[in-house]
């Protein structure tokens, strides 16, 4: 059968991809390598942070607000919470990039905000215990996605709109026709034709899309869940989820939800590094003692027992934007990878994008700066043959 548009890769943005072309009335086939949802990517870990004072760069600031409404749409459509309101903390030094980007682009977009001290942070929330000269902007909009379900009713919408979804077959390799139209997979199981094609392959992008060889860096990372002392601290109506940059690197972490433990991450982890089948899976007690030194400085009241420790990928480039964009050799082939470990809250909004650039050979959102061929990239990329 030929469809309309196949995507590769039905973890986060694919299952909103799917969706997004298949409520379009195309006919869409989503492959998936592993199971949906699955535990060997960027998308696992119950929960996500979403936030909207954006320091990474203010014009990703109109992609969010579009991305709440549509994460709303498919509240909508699925009848479950999938967005969770907690308020959100962006912390660090008074003069440090992170707190002075996420106040500039408050500022600039006009974000409803509150610029607070550690010490008025831990007074407010006293789940935290921030050094008192510390400075943060509150913004009450931010929350927690819980992103397996997430998956799970992007891809349960897609099939209802007509889209086809076939998990465990991995993709072995594609062929796009000269023109701009036309392209046709390979998998373990069969050969499918399309008129367009998606990759939203992850940390596998590099591998299947070789454009993005020398750009998409897969990146170990480990998450903790922790059994907090004092529960009630912790809960998503008493925890704002957090950004926060200190002595010891830059951190994030969630309230208790979905899973028992507060969560905690660290951006960067031990800076390993290399294809995503090679990646060391099994958590161990280094990865637990760089989260728990974090956990007892500044959340002394959920320094209790471990709950969990899970490893997931990042999918980084050289200077930590997004690629979404059209392949450089053929146009009926889109890029949506790699996001750099902040990518899970526009999900929803990538999805729409790539449905629109599958469908109409354009979209209506500014995504200029995400672009392939963007000056700091083009050095790091090597010629597409």
């Amino acid at each position: 059968m030929s469809y309309d548009a196949i995507v590769v890769g039905v973890g986060g943005m694919g299952s909103a991809a799917c969706w997004q072309l298949a409520r379009r009335g195309l006919r869409v086939l989503g492959l998936e390598r592993f199971d949906i949802p699955h535990a060997m990517g960027s998308s696992h870990g119950v929960s996500r942070i979403i936030r909207l004072p954006y320091y990474e760069d203010p014009a990703y600031v109109p992609l969010l607000h579009r991305a709440y409404a549509l994460w709303r749409e498919i509240e909508a459509a699925s009848g479950e919470e999938l967005l969770v309101t907690t308020g959100s903390i962006d912390a660090g030094p008074a003069d440090g990039p992170l707190f002075e980007g996420a106040l500039a682009s408050a500022r600039l977009h006009r974000i409803a905000h509150e610029v607070l001290t550690g010490a008025e942070v831990n007074a407010r929330w006293p789940g935290y215990s921030l050094p008192g000269d510390m400075r943060a902007v509150f913004q009450p909009d931010g929350g927690l996605l819980a992103s397996e379900r997430a998956i799970v009713a992007h891809v349960r919408a897609a099939q209802q709109a007509g889209a086809v979804i076939q998990a465990r077959e991995r993709v072995l390799g594609w062929e796009a026709r000269p023109g701009g139209s036309g392209v046709s997979v390979t998998t373990e199981r069969g050969r499918y034709q399309a008129e367009r094609l998606v990759l939203t392959a992850g940390s596998w992008i590099g591998e299947i899309a070789p454009a993005l060889a020398s750009l998409a860096v897969p990146e170990r990372q480990v998450l903790g869940w922790f059994q907090p002392q004092r529960p009630e601290l912790f809960g998503t109506t008493r925890f704002p989820v957090f950004n926060m940059q200190a002595e010891e690197g830059r951190y994030y972490g969630l309230p208790v939800y979905g899973v028992p433990g507060f969560k905690l991450g660290r951006y960067g982890h031990l800076g390993e590094t290399g294809p995503a089948d090679g990646v060391r899976r099994e958590p161990d007690a280094a990865d637990e003692a760089i989260l728990r030194y974090f956990l007892r400085r500044y959340f002394p009241a959920a320094d209790g027992p471990t709950m969990a420790l899970r490893t997931c990928l990042f999918t980084n480039t050289p200077d930590g934007h997004f690629v979404i964009d059209r392949h450089p050799a053929f146009p009926q082939v889109i890029l949506a990878s790699p996001c750099s470990g902040h990518g899970y809250k526009f999900c929803s909004v990538i999805g729409e994008i790539l449905a629109e650039l599958a469908s109409a050979g354009r979209t209506r959102h500014d995504i200029g700066f995400l672009a392939l061929d963007r000056p700091a990239l083009r050095a790091a990329a090597r010629p597409v043959s």
